[in-house]
């Protein structure tokens, strides 16, 4: 994948783009949640609790549509990238769509519980060469609900915190710091990875940003809520789990 030369300051002109604007997006639900695979990068986000017959409600569509919308916009800009533009997908873990994407999102794992077929293919995708991202979510009991989660899928495998020399976080953006706040509670935010084998020089398989949202940042980033600085981080953040998910 060639990559577009990017500045750090060229996403704050972005963010005042109007063709970002995330309230024209913020008005209206996407009228389908999945697009069909065409080998284009697609925004896939992970629902949980189907089983108790609910689609909205839980904490997993947290931001949902206008954060991913957002997000894809820059996504496409910054990189050579093909991203899907017209639509992003919601799928359960146990699909066997989700291998068609590279990167799965969950929003607030603190709430997620999985069975038995749902870890056993989140197993297989994470072992065959999948990543997934955690984001929004904080507290002692939510990090231990995810970790406890994330083992019946792979019991064998742990996670490790990660810092700033982490390739992830130099693979677009050369990020400098990692104390991007969380924009709504007071809590020190750190980012967590399993890795193949258990081994932080190999592939990364899951990502996990403890006591942040990334995905808030990017649903308002159009409204500038939160101060352009820390959404821009947000969208660095972003941009490098993707592309080096793509690389690695």
């Amino acid at each position: 994948m060639r990559l577009k030369p990017a500045l750090a300051a060229l996403l704050v002109v972005l963010l005042l783009m109007p063709l970002v604007a995330a309230g024209q997006f913020r008005r209206s639900r996407q009228a389908a949640v999945t697009v069909p695979y065409d080998s284009h990068f697609v925004f896939t986000r992970i629902r949980y609790g189907a089983s108790l017959g609910r689609f909205y409600g839980g904490g997993w569509e947290h931001d949902y549509p206008t954060a991913e919308r957002n997000f894809a916009a820059i996504l496409d800009y910054i990189t050579n990238m093909r991203v899907r533009m017209d639509g992003s997908n919601i799928l359960d873990l146990d699909d066997p769509r989700i291998f068609e994407n590279p990167v799965i999102y969950m929003s607030e794992p603190g709430y997620w519980t999985t069975n038995d077929a749902e870890a056993k293919n989140l197993r297989a995708y994470l072992l065959k060469g999948g990543l997934i991202i955690f984001d929004d979510f904080e507290g002692d009991g939510h990090w231990r609900n995810m970790v406890a989660q994330m083992k019946r899928a792979l019991p064998d495998h742990s996670f490790i915190r990660l810092d700033v020399t982490h390739p992830v976080f130099q693979s677009f953006f050369n990020i400098k710091h990692l104390d991007v706040p969380h924009p709504t509670v007071n809590v020190p935010p750190s980012f967590w990875g399993m890795f193949d084998n258990n081994d932080p020089s190999g592939r990364m398989i899951a990502l996990a940003n403890w006591n942040n949202d990334l995905g808030d940042y990017w649903e308002w980033s159009a409204e500038n809520l939160y101060g352009t600085d820390p959404t821009n981080d947000a969208y660095r953040l972003g941009v490098n789990y993707i592309v080096y998910a793509m690389t690695h």
